[in-house]
């Protein structure tokens, strides 16, 4: 795919309101020419967290995250460059320009431009025959006895499909769309003499939509007793994976990330329900029992999933490989007990529902513990033969658990129902683990992008795919050496002053610095005007570092006497450093000469310092 030209990722950089951007997922308050607020990176109770809206950069006092407004985008949706590019470009109009690409991928990708416009005409299509037609009169009906209002339905862009065979397929037809392009996103299918008609008739249509609000598919719910199936997916296409998609996504991605929790939930209208309540983090599984694919995309977002649906047999064993997936990203997962036969949605519709509702997630277990304490319930602990039935179920649970305190005490739990040593119990754990590894090993999910938390520079900002995946434990605060402080707060008063500040950087050499300090100093020689402009997408942790200075030297005081103090300290660290370096090889007549230049340069600091105030 061509790359995105420079001209436009600028236009999308000065046209896009950071602070917009970044308010969907921490509240923040002014603080001087800076914005603060909690860390979306990491929990804390007190804000560390700083976003500079006019060069659109943020930065983690806590933690160390930093970037810019494309690193943000990338982080908390799950993108790579290219669609954080893009999906930017979508949310504040502005039209993209590409560097001169392969001819065929400019024709696939413009296919699927088109076929992205068929689905959002199909969208609009349905959304307009709900409110507008008679037929679908008893539709409109259904759903506001289910309690959804007219604002919520619009708002998800609910539909109907006509009864007629062939609406859809005339219609698109009409707009300019040809039958194989239909075929190929679902909307039509081949009838057994071979002709085409609509794949939804007569059903109430829900669009399913990708995090950034693009229309994917359709799910339909039947209206007449007699219509069978009840529910009727799109097929899978290049655009439906219904595997990895989480209805609601789109609208629920923002109120996830600030509680660091979704809610999962099986049906559409469950969805829009608890929306329409206030509980906006909720997403739907579209009637299947949750799946790996979708725990690594809600892992992207959230710590914490808590599952409120059926927890039949069928599905726990999904649920298991959920748990895997889970495990493997340090992501929790629970399970809310829903009153037998009463979906969310017929909850809402009661006059304590929504109450009731939060009581129960409040009281989620954990997943681990609702599917041992499941099995247990439901075994004779009389009979050897069902212990034995319970033990072979309950140990690859646990097994997909952590080492820790939670397995242990699990292990002790099952020990004590089904009146077996622990140590036996503890064996067939062990030979329930995967093979890949220890408890709640996992293998690798590539092309994920990094969890909330991952350390600066993990994830590139190549054009192209999602960022590198990271499995990273919560993050402690970054730690600086005495160096680095010292080398930070001179660069930065580089970029703050730059005139004088080019004097310093010549004589900085890589002795004065570290490894990421010279890199940065290097950086800064080659953009002294505006580094903020040029922040190095192909290099995460110089793009985090550059990030961090530029956001230091808007907010803190810069001086020429204070820049000369700073690298004063660094040549002295420098002088001492090549002092010990003599020493270990003998050249005594070389220490002595560097320690006269010591002597006389910690005079130089003292009045650097009386100067300096």
């Amino acid at each position: 795919m061509a790359r995105i030209s420079e001209e436009s990722i600028a236009a999308v950089r000065e046209t896009a309101n950071m602070a917009e951007v970044v308010g969907q997922y921490t509240d923040l308050k002014q603080a001087g020419g800076q914005m603060m607020g909690l860390c979306p990176f990491h929990e804390e109770r007190s804000p560390s967290f700083s976003v500079e809206p006019h060069d659109k950069l943020y930065h983690c006092f806590g933690c160390g995250e930093a970037g810019d407004i494309f690193k943000f985008v990338m982080e908390k949706e799950g993108l790579g460059f290219t669609e954080a590019v893009e999906a930017l470009a979508d949310r504040y109009g502005v039209e993209l320009q590409r560097d001169e690409e392969d001819p065929r991928a400019e024709a696939a990708r413009q296919r699927r431009q088109r076929l992205q416009q068929l689905l959002e005409r199909a969208a609009a299509y349905y959304s307009n025959y709900l409110w507008e037609s008679k037929e679908a009169g008893k539709a409109r009906e259904y759903l506001a006895a289910r309690g959804l209002s007219e604002e919520t339905l619009k708002n998800f862009g609910v539909g109907f499909a006509p009864s007629a065979w062939d609406k859809i397929l005339v219609a698109g037809q009409r707009a300019g769309f040809t039958v194989p392009e239909m075929h190929s996103v679902g909307l039509v299918q081949k009838s057994e003499r071979g002709g085409e008609y609509d794949r939804f008739r007569a059903r109430i249509m829900f669009p399913i939509r990708d995090p950034r609000g693009r229309t994917l598919g359709f799910g339909g719910r039947a209206t007449r007793e007699d219509q069978k199936p009840k529910y009727v997916n799109t097929s899978e296409t290049d655009f439906f994976h219904k595997s990895e998609i989480l209805y609601g996504l789109d609208r629920a991605r923002a109120a996830m990330a600030k509680a660091n929790r979704a809610v999962v939930v099986e049906g559409y209208t469950d969805v829009l329900a608890l929306h329409q309540a206030g509980m906006e983090g909720a997403v739907g599984v579209m009637g299947t029992a949750i799946t790996p694919e979708q725990v690594a995309t809600l892992s992207g977002t959230v710590d914490e999933v808590v599952l409120a649906m059926d927890a039949d047999e069928a599905g726990e064993e999904a649920m298991l490989r959920a748990q895997r997936v889970a495990a493997g990203r340090r992501m929790r997962l629970r399970v809310a007990s829903m009153p037998s036969g009463v979906d969310p949605a017929e909850l809402m519709a009661e006059d304590d529902g929504p109450e009731r509702f939060r009581g129960f997630l409040q009281g989620a277990a954990e997943l681990t513990d609702f599917q041992v304490t499941r099995v247990l319930n439901r075994t004779d602990v009389a009979s050897p033969v069902e212990r034995d039935r319970a033990l072979a179920e309950v140990a690859p649970i646990i097994a997909a658990m952590e080492e820790g305190a939670s397995q242990s005490e699990l292990i002790r739990k099952v020990a004590d129902r089904l009146e077996l040593e622990p140590a036996m119990v503890m064996g067939r754990v062990i030979a329930s683990t995967p093979a890949t590894g220890g408890p709640g090993a996992s293998a690798a999910d590539p092309g994920r992008a990094p969890r909330r938390g991952a350390p600066p520079g993990r994830g590139g900002y190549a054009q192209g795919g999602p960022g590198e995946a990271s499995q990273q434990q919560a993050q402690r605060p970054v730690e600086l050496t005495s160096r680095e402080r010292q080398e930070r707060a001179l660069l930065a008063m580089c970029i703050a002053l730059p005139e004088p500040g080019a004097e310093f950087l010549e004589q900085l050499g890589e002795s004065h610095l570290s490894r990421s300090g010279q890199a940065a100093a290097d950086f800064i020689r080659a953009h002294p005007e505006a580094p903020a402009e040029h922040i190095p997408r192909e290099n995460g942790a110089l793009a985090a570092l550059i990030t961090e200075l530029v956001m230091m030297a808007r907010e803190q005081p810069a001086s020429k006497e204070s820049m000369e103090l700073n690298f004063l300290l660094l040549d002295q660290r420098r002088l001492e450093e090549e002092i010990a370096a003599a020493g270990e090889r003998g050249d005594y007549e070389r220490r002595a000469q560097l320690s006269r230049e010591r002597a006389a340069l910690v005079e130089r600091i003292a009045h650097a310092q009386r100067v300096a105030g």
